[in-house]
């Protein structure tokens, strides 16, 4: 969330806050925003923090100037007194700050969950979206699509606008395309959207959540309480399953989509175009055309996944069929993503970074046929064994970079040990370009070298988008 200034045209004294005393867990991109928003509703306001660095004290010394108590180096401790407390999305369920609010019988929410209870009574509805990967495309497709469609709205949550300021500034919407992840899912319990969509379930964040079956009922917190339609992908049982387990409103549609042939309730694809039979008149015998799969960029069978997906939401607002390809034809994705870098003698480079575990990996290596793969870095836990049985037929080579690469290494050895490796042992700043050069070596014409790391960055880039910045300049230094 950023943590811009967030104003509201709540009165002095009418808040349900006033004279309360809130503890907010965390300084940084949320609990900045909240703590300010809590003081300015007239709420005694402290706030702690595990760290004590400059940054710290530079942002305690900002909300110690309007009157905010701030507690640096013991985020362990509940203050005195605490009614509420407000934490930050990534502190983790097991801290002794919760563990002591929970026991003293104090409620704990999330910055989506302030932001929820802080909504108006003539508050635009939500239109959620989580998802082990994918949920920031398809939260943008979906800004577009209702762009498209003339509705103001905005893409929020884990992206773009932060929820408070949607929810507080005086820009008024008709309806919000929210990202939510399964942190943020976790500390929100009364969440209640219009409709939702769980893209697709993997092992991510377990050492956060205790186990998948925990990380699981985290995202599927997002279908409880929709009122129109729970959105689920066809081709992940999971995500269905979730769906029959939420409480929802009476009336409230089970909706999937799938890269096939819809059946009636669904959304899909039949013959390259992007059809619709679930918003429709007599969906057993009727389909809308919604747009081409050429109107998808880029086209690749995830993103396409992820159009269906934001459609399906859109449509269940009840948005028409021109504005899903409208809003699909004007949609850019961000930076990193899938992104075609340039064509060097014959042979595609790809910059998917943001591919940073397994299963996003894998749906980025499903969109070639041939491929010299460049992957590596933090495994984060993760095994590969699943990612290269599945991918083995269509890599050409690949050349592994990064602390845990040793892991992709003896995976390739176990599943496809025809495929040539180069593993390439060094971290200093011209990795990357003797990755994409031995990866040129590799490659024959009608190739793609695929950066598709399956693995976090940290262990060499500041982040994933340095990391693609880094690969796209090795491949303009190679074509040049």
């Amino acid at each position: 969330m950023g943590s811009g200034q967030v104003t509201s045209s709540v009165p002095e004294g009418s808040s349900e806050f006033q004279g309360k005393h809130v503890t907010v867990a965390g300084l940084g991109v949320s609990g900045i925003p909240a703590a300010k928003v809590l003081h300015a509703r007239g709420a005694i306001v402290t706030v702690v923090n595990d760290g004590d660095d400059a940054r710290a004290r530079e942002q305690a010394a900002e909300l110690e100037a309007l009157g905010v108590t701030v507690r640096l180096g013991d985020g362990a401790t509940l203050p005195e007194g605490t009614e509420l407390v407000v934490t930050a999305p990534g502190w983790k369920p097991d801290k002794p700050l919760f563990e002591a609010a929970r026991a003293a019988g104090v409620e704990i929410w999330g910055d989506v969950e302030l932001a929820w209870r802080l909504r108006g009574p003539d508050a635009a509805p939500w239109l959620a979206v989580t998802g082990t990967n994918g949920k920031t495309t398809t939260v943008q497709m979906l800004a577009s699509i209702l762009k498209a469609a003339g509705l103001r709205t905005a893409a929020v949550g884990n992206i773009g606008v932060s929820l408070l300021d949607a929810v507080l500034g005086e820009e008024h919407y008709d309806v919000l395309a929210v990202e939510l992840s399964s942190y943020q899912l976790h500390w929100a319990p009364s969440l209640r959207a219009h409709s939702a969509a769980v893209l697709n379930l993997a092992p991510d964040h377990l050492d956060w959540h205790g186990s998948m079956e925990a990380y699981a009922r985290d995202k599927g917190r997002i279908y409880e309480g929709n009122r129109v339609a729970c959105v689920y992908n066809a081709a992940d049982k999971a995500t269905e399953d979730l769906v029959r387990e939420a409480d929802v409103e009476e009336g409230c549609r089970a909706i999937g989509f799938t890269l096939g042939t819809p059946g009636p309730s669904q959304l899909g694809v039949v013959e390259g175009i992007l059809v619709d039979r679930a918003f429709v008149e007599n969906r057993h015998k009727n389909a809308q055309e919604l747009a081409e799969v050429s109107d998808v960029n880029p086209p690749a069978p995830h993103n396409i996944a992820n159009a269906l997906a934001a459609a399906a939401l859109a449509r269940a607002f009840g948005v028409p069929a021109k504005a899903v390809r409208d809003g699909l034809r004007n949609f850019t994705p961000d930076a990193h993503r899938i992104a075609h870098v340039a064509d060097v003698d014959g042979v595609a480079y790809v910059d998917d970074s943001k591919a940073t575990n397994t299963h996003a990996a894998e749906a980025s290596l499903a969109a070639y046929e041939s491929i010299v793969w460049i992957a590596g870095g933090l495994a984060k836990g993760a095994t590969f064994d699943e990612l290269v049985a599945k991918s083995a037929k269509r890599l050409r080579g690949a050349v592994l970079i990064g602390a845990d690469r040793a892991l992709i290494r003896e995976a390739l050895a176990r599943h496809a040990p025809e495929v040539p490796v180069v593993d390439l042992d060094r971290t200093d700043t011209g990795a990357m370009l003797a990755a994409v050069q031995e990866a040129k070596r590799l490659a024959a014409e009608g190739d793609t070298v695929l950066l598709a790391p399956a693995c976090a960055s940290m262990d060499m880039f500041a982040n994933y988008n340095k990391r693609g910045d880094a690969f796209a300049e090795a491949v303009r230094e190679l074509g040049a």
